[in-house]
């Protein structure tokens, strides 16, 4: 089967001769699949990793990681011809929603390994070595891969974990004694997490600090916080430039990092429901008024002299919050999204009273098919 294009969700599409779709992992468009291993069949389209092909893409790169297909299956992608895909992805996403826009430029710091600060690793157990080893899942199945060595994640966090899982094997432990092994690394190198033992509460961690464009945040190892932060302040810079309103609120504002970067010097609303999240954003927000709450239930306090801004998780917005944007029509909207096909389904929606003014990508996920994009609409 030969491959026709790249398609969300990072799969390369292939069509059978009876007619059914396939979606295959490690594979490009141009080359013939020759053989396969199914991860996922369903009647309509089967899901599988390419495991022979003819006829390869001269965009086709030799992945660093033996385990890429686990956590990074775009690898094998030359990286200009990642960032173009990506572009014309998004380009697509929004067309499928009925709206046409230029294939967005994507942004991006150009380093493209050794910049997750946040993993999250299996444990495996060698029966023969008799040894406990970092590891991910394999794709498509409930097996483990064994990790020597990885290039994703910072070296710092891959540096703790063998220490952390030395100290299990000079113990003698055993692996099934652990969910997982969770690390997060600052911009400073330190890093803070720890094990997930199996039927006991998940430990509460060291708090990490970063500075993001000049001001220090606070935040839970296993909360949330950006992954990428040198790209992720490419993206703050961006929406700095459309805040010109003196009054902003900040929906979905987790640990405060949008809304205090770019709107610290206005009048600062910002609205989390996580509780975790919020005790790290009440501690951050210095004079600025935090709220307590899910985002659809505050819709009384958006008013029409306000920017809103929205990073919502990758489900995008309750519709009640898309209704109150439209009936009061505040004068600009700033919505940075990890998905953007449920970010292209709401821009649908308020495209009723607004227009795009600005689009841009940013390359978060180096190497995998995952995609931020950020929308600028006014009145």
């Amino acid at each position: 089967m030969q491959c026709e294009k790249l398609i969300p969700g990072g799969f390369a599409l292939a069509t059978s001769k009876d007619g059914k779709k396939f979606f295959f992992w490690n594979a490009l468009p141009g080359e013939t699949v020759t053989e396969y291993q199914i991860a996922k069949n369903k009647p309509s389209y089967t899901e599988a990793i390419a495991t022979a092909i003819e006829n390869p893409s001269s965009y086709r790169v030799e992945p660093k990681d033996a385990h890429f297909l686990s956590t990074s299956p775009w690898q094998i992608l030359n990286y200009e011809y990642e960032l173009k895909q990506k572009s014309l992805l998004v380009q697509e996403i929004f067309r499928e929603h009925g709206i046409n826009i230029e294939s967005p430029e994507i942004v991006t710091d150009g380093k493209d390994y050794f910049y997750r600060n946040k993993m999250e690793y299996a444990l495996y157990y060698d029966k023969e070595k008799q040894r406990i080893f970092p590891a991910f899942h394999a794709r498509g199945s409930h097996s483990k891969i064994p990790v020597l060595n990885s290039s994703l994640e910072r070296p710092e966090i891959f540096q703790k974990a063998v220490e952390i899982i030395n100290e299990l094997n000079q113990k003698h432990e055993e692996a099934r004694k652990y969910q997982s092994l969770l690390l997060r690394c600052n911009q400073k190198g330190e890093v803070s997490g720890g094990l997930y033992e199996n039927h006991q509460p998940h430990p509460v961690f060291k708090n990490l600090t970063d500075t993001i464009l000049g001001h220090e945040y606070s935040y839970s190892p296993n909360g949330f916080f950006q992954i990428n932060l040198p790209v992720y302040e490419l993206a703050l810079k961006e929406i700095k430039k459309y805040i010109d309103t003196d009054e902003v609120l900040d929906l979905y504002a987790g640990v405060g990092t949008i809304g205090l970067s770019v709107a610290r010097d206005r009048k600062l609303t910002l609205v989390e429901v996580d509780k975790s999240a919020y005790r790290e954003l009440e501690k951050n927000a210095g004079t600025a008024k935090t709220i307590l709450d899910k985002s659809e239930n505050i819709i009384n306090h958006i008013n029409n002299t306000e920017t809103v801004i929205l990073d919502p998780p990758r489900a995008g917005c309750d519709h009640k919050l898309l209704e109150r944007l439209l009936e009061v029509a505040p004068p600009k909207i700033i919505y940075l999204s990890c998905n953007p096909a449920t970010q292209a389904r709401d821009v649908k929606n308020l495209l009723e009273k607004y227009h795009i003014e600005a689009v841009k990508t940013f390359n978060f996920f180096p190497h995998t098919p995952h995609i931020e994009n950020l929308i600028v609409l006014s009145l």
